[in-house]
């Protein structure tokens, strides 16, 4: 049974992400790119001081939503998970060093993708219980009812909704949990059962707080691990120094040419660059997949463009400076020519640039990463279990992802990696679907925003007040 629906599954995934998905995810960043102007790369330096310019500076209390950073926080802390470690070394020694390329690619282009989200997420969010949510179902369902009809909208944002439940608040919260417990228990001897149930209570102990919990350790862990990340491939830059220039050369020229690099015997040609190097930046960053609007949309922001910047900034911490520390780190250790597959290929990097601590640091470094990213993920699908059910069924939806982390640490995860995958790609139908029927209304957000800072005055935004009216 377990072998049909392996096979079954794996014929799914490969029309989805190797035909479909990849070519709609591109293609829907590429839209927005050339729609709106490219923002990613115009208000760049205007969405790194929207964000960062005023942290520190004190504001009034408001429990109805979260700062503009500490919304990013959350968002990033779902963003940075295994796919920066596992997925960037999956690119590597799948598509070559020139998958690395076609990763930044992938990222800029999902920045206006993000920024698009975003912007949506702001518009139609709506209270609950005296907090903002929001995310693609509110955004599908009050945005498309107008233009698809109402039944076609629920369908689709129930769709979603569903989807994204399954694919990350049950399925990715146990691969996230796998990974922390392979990772401890190969550096630490620490029993997987054992860390399964720490992992569960100090998930339980988080969660119940709601979103203002989340977002307050997100805040100060995600900074953190990101920077100890970053740091450790810069000591690697200056330890392989001799290396760095053949290694840009290798990224470039195998971006385009993989056999004037690797020999024709390797079989790796152009097509599974692009295709290993967009799909693992796509997976790891989630621009499209429409599971990082649903933090974006509890940002207390004068404009929803201040808070689409904050988006695609996730996005170039995420991709840009994350995986490309990993990529650093595997190329110039040449941990990419070992036999080892997915997350064993960066531990091997970490061990040989690092001898002797090198698996114990990247066991801490993945279990903050994934960690930050069950917590996030949880949040997402607290979100649509409210859109769904009115906030009934709460208890229940956090015990079973409780029990789904628990579960997960225990045995191989091959199939329910996939199965993650697969919902992953039904999530990103109904978004991608939305993003380009409003695109519009994401384009007025947008002018009127230019227009104000082109005017000279202080930015504001007519937000529409809906109260949700659900149970939880």
């Amino acid at each position: 049974m377990e072998n049909i629906l392996s096979v079954l599954v794996g014929t799914v995934n490969r029309f989805l992400w190797d035909y479909l998905l990849i070519y709609a995810l591109l293609g829907i960043g590429l839209f927005f790119t050339l729609y709106l102007g490219a923002p990613q790369i115009l208000k760049f330096g205007a969405g790194f001081k929207s964000v960062f310019g005023g942290l520190f500076a004190k504001k009034d209390k408001d429990d109805k939503s979260l700062s503009q950073f500490q919304a990013l926080a959350v968002a990033i802390s779902a963003q940075i998970g295994t796919g920066n470690v596992a997925g960037v070394a999956t690119a590597i020694t799948a598509g070559g060093p020139g998958a690395i390329f076609w990763m930044w690619v992938s990222a800029v282009l999902g920045m206006s993708t993000i920024f698009a989200e975003a912007l949506l997420a702001q518009k139609y969010r709506v209270v609950s219980h005296g907090k903002y949510i929001g995310g693609p179902a509110f955004y599908i369902t009050h945005g498309l009812t107008p233009k698809i009809g109402r039944g076609a909208a629920r369908f689709l944002s129930g769709f979603f909704s569903i989807a994204l439940i399954i694919a990350l608040g049950f399925i990715g919260n146990a691969t996230q949990a796998n990974s922390i417990a392979s990772a401890v228990n190969i550096a630490f001897g620490v029993p997987s059962l054992t860390v399964g149930i720490v992992l569960a209570v100090f998930t339980g102990m988080i969660v119940i707080g709601g979103v203002n919990r989340i977002a307050n350790i997100a805040q100060f862990v995600v900074p953190f691990m990101a920077v100890v990340y970053i740091l450790c491939a810069v000591v690697i830059l200056f330890e392989f120094s001799d290396h760095i220039i053949p290694m840009l050369n290798h990224i470039f020229v195998s971006a385009f040419n993989p056999e004037a690099v690797l020999g024709g015997a390797a079989g790796i040609g152009m097509r599974e660059a692009i295709r290993f190097g967009v799909a693992r930046g796509l997976f790891s960053n989630e621009a499209g997949m429409g599971s990082t609007p649903h933090a974006h949309a509890t940002a207390d922001v004068k404009h929803p463009v201040q808070q689409g910047m904050a988006a695609f900034v996730g996005v170039f911490i995420d991709t840009i400076l994350v995986c490309t520390a990993t990529a650093l780190i595997i190329l110039l250790t040449d941990a990419n020519l070992s036999s080892g597959q997915g997350a064993a290929v960066t531990q091997f990097a970490f061990n040989k640039a690092f001898p002797g601590f090198g698996s114990q640091l990247l066991a801490v470094c993945l279990t903050f990463f994934a960690f930050t990213t069950i917590i996030g993920w949880y949040y997402f699908g607290e979100s649509n279990i409210r859109f769904l059910f009115r906030g009934r069924h709460l208890g229940i939806y956090r015990a079973l992802v409780l029990f789904a982390i628990v579960l997960g640490t225990l045995g191989k995860v091959d199939l329910v990696w996939s199965l993650s995958d697969m919902f992953n790609g039904f999530m990103v139908i109904p978004n991608l679907i939305a993003l380009f029927l409003l695109r519009k209304e994401i384009r007025a957000i947008y002018d009127d925003y230019l227009a104000q800072e082109k005017s000279g005055r202080g930015l504001s935004y007519q937000y529409e007040f809906h109260e949700f009216h659900d149970k939880g």
